[in-house]
């Protein structure tokens, strides 16, 4: 389970964009705020692959691995324009973002057992209604 730490890194990380765009949000155009978040995660990709070019790493890439990476970037724009639209409409990020990524992970959830055929248990269903009902109690506050 050595990924827990990266996991959490990756929450921490996902909190500070909602923040930030929370934060943006209104202040300047959402396509300006898309290019702005565009030119930082290829800058960073740029350079993530030179380093792996400059210390010898295999750069390698298959159709599917281009076709689902290609679909990461086009669902994270998406989901960075809505959120832009959501916040920019007002809506408090305690509210909106709960909703947002809490309605991702069923869905994603339901993708997994549906089409990559990952294991149910009885303690993931209960932490699944778990989750919605904490959502519910959160949205109705």
């Amino acid at each position: 389970m050595g990924w827990i730490g990266y996991a959490i890194g990756t929450a921490v990380a996902l909190a500070a964009a909602d923040f930030f765009i929370k934060v943006a949000a209104g202040k300047l155009s959402n396509s300006l705020a898309l290019l702005l978040y565009g030119s930082c995660t290829f800058s960073l990709g740029l350079g993530w692959v030179l380093l792996d070019k400059l210390q010898g790493v295999s750069i390698h890439a298959q159709a599917p691995g281009v076709l689902a990476a290609t679909g990461v970037g086009v669902a994270f724009s998406v989901v960075t324009v809505g959120l832009y639209i959501t916040f920019g409409a007002g809506a408090p990020i305690t509210l909106a973002s709960p909703l947002v990524r809490l309605g991702g992970l069923l869905i994603v959830s339901l993708a997994g057992f549906l089409l990559l055929h990952e294991p149910l248990t009885w303690r993931y269903a209960v932490g699944m209604v778990l989750a919605v009902s904490g959502l519910y109690l959160i949205i109705t506050r």
